[in-house]
């Protein structure tokens, strides 16, 4: 049996803003507006390789006791990630090649809608709503 489509993920219009650097605007079926920028963007990338770094980075920062494993590296400064270009990716999805190189990641507008950066939407589709469903 299918799992039945959440049609609040579903995007009545999208707007990708490339050349102003912008970011990504896009207005669900349910009326809700949400607006990502780049940088925010490449830090949700969907991709294997990038949620392997994540997972490793999570693994590392946490000691066996729970407590954040302090850094032991200073921060180097990163120039602010833009967007170089961005394609559609059937009707569900956008790819988006970043100025550091990286584009591999396919945004499914499930996945945009999942790490909308609101409040409302946090609550809604977050880990911990995810985490209650199972």
């Amino acid at each position: 049996m299918p799992i039945p489509h959440d049609l609040r993920k579903k995007p009545m219009d999208v707007k990708v803003r490339v050349s102003t650097g912008q970011g990504v605007e896009v207005t669900w079926s349910d009326g809700h507006a949400s607006r990502y920028d780049f940088p925010y963007l490449r830090d949700h990338c969907p991709c294997a390789l990038c949620n392997d770094e994540r997972e490793k980075k999570a693994r590392i920062g946490t000691s066996p006791s729970g407590a954040s494993a302090p850094s032991a590296v200073l921060p180097m400064f990163k120039p602010r990630v833009t967007a170089k270009s961005a394609i559609a990716v059937g009707n569900y999805a956008i790819q988006i090649e970043f100025s550091d190189s990286h584009a591999t990641g396919i945004y499914s507008f499930e996945h945009l809608r999942e790490i909308c950066p609101c409040e409302a939407c946090v609550r809604e589709f977050g880990p911990a709503s995810v985490q209650k469903l199972s």
